[in-house]
């Protein structure tokens, strides 16, 4: 099948060497490039490609607002958003991630690299692997001086999840694979992803990224200054 991508960055030059570069590989093909967040938002919703690269500063609608509409919307349940960012640590970046993305790249990344998140995105993982999106979360958490927004009332929504399935949530915030996690529970590689997938349904969360930003959020991962 054939990976459909969005292309959104307000830099004519970025947005036309991504999509060169994108177009060019076998299996994946630019459908649209959006030079604002509204023209992204829009051509999501007409197009309904496979993934969106997404800049963040952009005019009219910033990335991660628009980020958020298309991951609130059901109609693009299907359609991956992957935030281009100019730093590993831009301090948007943990907003695009609690707004739905399924990860970022800074936009200096190596061409092969560009291309093998776009694949990684569009099958539905983690465009990051947990472990760098745990130390992601956990380097903002630690610049706060009180815990994440939510901690408290937003715990209530684990109470959907078994002492297993919380269990298992903590190990994937803790950036284990389901390869590691099996491991460390002592189960089979697929029960692992069973499990896995349970907590994903029942958070109606996206994907990995968000179970870490979750894990964070309601308190069941505590940053080192929480102790």
């Amino acid at each position: 099948m054939t990976v459909q991508v969005l292309v959104a960055d307000d830099q004519q030059l970025v947005r036309a060497g991504f999509a060169a570069l994108l177009d060019a590989q076998d299996g994946i093909e630019v459908v649209g490039q959006a030079d604002d967040g509204e023209q992204a938002l829009a051509l999501a919703r007409e197009l309904r490609p496979d993934v969106v690269l997404m800049d963040v500063r952009m005019p009219r609608l910033d990335g991660i607002e628009a980020t958020r509409r298309i991951t609130a919307d059901a109609a693009l349940d299907g359609v991956r958003v992957v935030v281009l960012t100019t730093f590993e640590l831009d301090e948007y970046v943990f907003d695009a991630l609690r707004a739905g993305a399924t990860g970022f790249l800074v936009k200096h990344t190596e061409p092969a690299e560009l291309v093998r998140a776009v694949r990684v995105a569009a099958a539905g993982d983690a465009l990051l692997s947990p472990g760098a999106t745990r130390r992601l979360v956990a380097e903002f958490a630690a610049r706060s001086a009180a815990p994440p927004t939510g901690a408290g009332p937003r715990a209530a929504a684990l109470d959907v999840l078994t002492a297993r399935e919380r269990e298992v949530m903590a190990l994937v915030a803790e950036g284990l694979s389901n390869e590691e996690l099996a491991q460390r529970l002592v189960l089979s590689p697929a029960t692992a992803r069973t499990h896995v997938g349970r907590v994903l349904a029942k958070l109606g969360a996206r994907d990995r990224t968000q179970l870490v930003v979750l894990a964070y959020e309601t308190g069941l991962v505590r940053p080192g200054w929480q102790g």
